[in-house]
């Protein structure tokens, strides 16, 4: 049975070897040409002088080379850190120096626009370069440059102008061996946005991965036939996941770095797929585009947030043969809810229930459980349950707990994370989002949720996208703001929008200020509405005054 990650690929490789496994921009890797890359990467490595437990980081966009690097670590006995290709400079560089990264695989492009900023990282050593060797390397002052080379079976090998050491001349006569770990030993550190501060570093181990592979791979029906597009940044817990689950049911995952929507149709076309993963901006963005007839998606997927019911409706009209999960996750526990296709039509405004091999509970403060539709807290136990946030003892004890004692005769607690978002859970055991708690506006001595107002903003059908935040008022506490851009062919006006609010909701929760803006309101990172930087926008603007 496979206990740790880059296990999927080798055993996958042993079954059916010439099977796709990985295509990317017309290379096209097969299982046994995946995990002799990977091995490579993992030999390599080891003979750089990679430790147990060390990370690895990699900062490149979608490519081959990514994918390998990754697992290829995970083999040697190391820890993965995925960055996201969208980071500036100094956002990687404090991943590189919080988690004490040792080597870089990164390209030479990218290696020019952190070159300032390295030196801030005393604990890496090693760069390992991919992409073209004619394209020149900066020297970065104690650190060993080193090219991909030919030893993966990926890469043209250097000519013998390179300037640079290559890889597999790095390599010792005899193969090291890899490092001895276990499930429960660390696989990947995830870096995720908090409502405040630097980001965080998820830590996931081994089972963590595996247990989430094998259990959202079971409810989509992987098999593998499908093609699954891999559009979502790597460092997002959603975007790895397209990864860990082809490679849990032997499929080809396809990668993609999408510049324009309508890209993806043609490459979901000329590509076959038969699944893709995606969050709620982008999926506004292509239910309002028009779909082939014959298109071969089984089965598409939302998280992220929650994805409007206009759509969902959009969306089964222009592909009536796809199945539509919704779901739900946090990088904490990977993957935690899903609402199953046929419950769609009847509660689309449902997580749904706990994935398999996992157990969601809905609790109160003092950890007792909460009765049918009494708000409570979602607290998620089980195999996918991360190990706590890197170097950050205070915050991992804040969201990781002790469950309530479940059976008297266990002396040992059992640790939970406590997702710190509001739900409620049904009389038929469905659930429910109402908010985070961080993002709950406190008005007029009520406690509002954003996606309450959202919800009619976009039912009003005169919105594009919505977003609703809390501001400072001597008087309500908080004040409600609402941000919106206009619906394709609409001409928005903020009257028109409040007045939809004043129809549909309650007199505190009608936003007492309405912005209509012209561009797409922005994105972080993982392509979510980045609520993190328009809260603080607003806060300065309000700080002023406007008000």
């Amino acid at each position: 049975m496979t206990q740790l990650i880059h296990e999927l690929i080798i055993e996958t490789a042993r079954r059916t070897p010439l099977a796709p496994a990985l295509s990317c921009q017309g290379l096209q890797l097969d299982y046994a040409a995946l995990a002799a890359a990977l091995g490579g990467a993992a030999v390599a490595l080891l003979a750089l002088g990679l430790e147990r437990g060390e990370r690895v980081a990699v900062y490149l966009e979608k490519r081959e080379e990514t994918v390998i690097a990754m697992f290829g670590a995970a083999a040697a006995g190391a820890v993965f850190v995925p960055v996201n290709p969208l980071l500036k400079p100094e956002q990687v560089a404090y991943i590189l120096a919080d988690c004490n990264v040792r080597i870089l695989v990164t390209s030479r492009e990218r290696l020019r626009q952190l070159h300032g900023v390295l030196a801030g990282c005393p604990d890496l050593n090693t760069v390992v370069l991919a992409g073209t060797p004619e394209f020149p390397a900066v020297p970065v002052p104690g650190i060993r440059c080193i090219d991909w080379g030919d030893s993966l079976g990926i890469a043209a090998a250097h000519t013998q102008e390179s300037p640079h050491e290559s890889w597999h001349e790095s390599q010792p006569g005899s193969r090291p061996e890899a490092h001895r770990v276990i499930d429960s030993d660390m696989a990947a550190i995830l870096y995720t946005s908090g409502s405040t501060g630097k980001p965080k570093g998820v830590v996931l181990s081994h089972r963590n991965l595996v247990a989430g592979a094998l259990s959202v791979s079971g409810y989509l029906g992987n098999h593998a036939q499908d093609r699954i597009l891999c559009l979502l940044p790597l460092s997002f817990d959603y975007g790895l996941s397209q990864l860990t689950t082809v490679f849990a049911s032997g499929a080809c995952a396809v990668l993609m770095n999408h510049l324009l929507v309508r890209d993806i149709i043609e490459t979901v076309e000329q590509e076959s797929i038969t699944g893709l993963a995606a969050v709620p901006p982008l999926w506004i963005q292509l239910s309002q585009l028009s779909w082939p007839l014959s298109c071969t998606l089984r089965y598409i997927t939302n998280s992220g947030g929650a994805m409007q019911r206009s759509t969902i409706d959009k969306l089964r009209a222009a592909l009536p043969r796809t199945q539509i999960y919704l779901m739900y996750g946090l990088t904490e526990a990977f993957r935690s809810t899903f609402l199953a296709p046929e419950q769609l039509a009847r509660r689309p405004d449902s997580i749904g229930k706990a994935i398999p091999n996992a157990e969601v509970m809905v609790l109160r403060n003092d950890g007792t459980p909460c009765a049918a539709d009494e708000p409570g807290e979602l607290v998620h136990r089980g195999a996918l349950v991360a190990m706590g946030y890197w170097n950050d003892a205070g915050k991992t004890s804040e969201r990781f707990k002790p469950l309530p004692p479940r059976q008297p005769g266990l002396p040992l607690p059992e640790l939970a994370v406590w997702s710190g978002d509001t739900v409620r859970r049904d009389s038929e055991g469905f659930l429910y989002f109402i908010g985070r708690e961080d993002d709950m506006i406190k008005t007029s001595g009520y406690r509002v949720s954003p996606g309450e107002i959202e919800d009619v903003a976009y039912g009003s059908g005169l919105v594009g996208e919505a977003a609703a935040f809390g501001v400072p008022h001597p008087m309500l506490g908080q004040a409600i703001a609402l941000l919106a851009t206009s619906a394709p062919g609409q001409a928005l006006q903020a009257d028109a929008l409040l007045a939809a609010c004043k129809a549909a909701l309650p007199g505190y929760m009608v936003p007492a200020w309405v912005d209509i803006r012209s561009d797409a309101l922005p994105r972080n990172p993982n392509g979510k509405i980045d609520r993190k930087s328009l809260a603080a926008e607003l806060s300065r603007v309000f700080a002023g005054g406007a008000a």
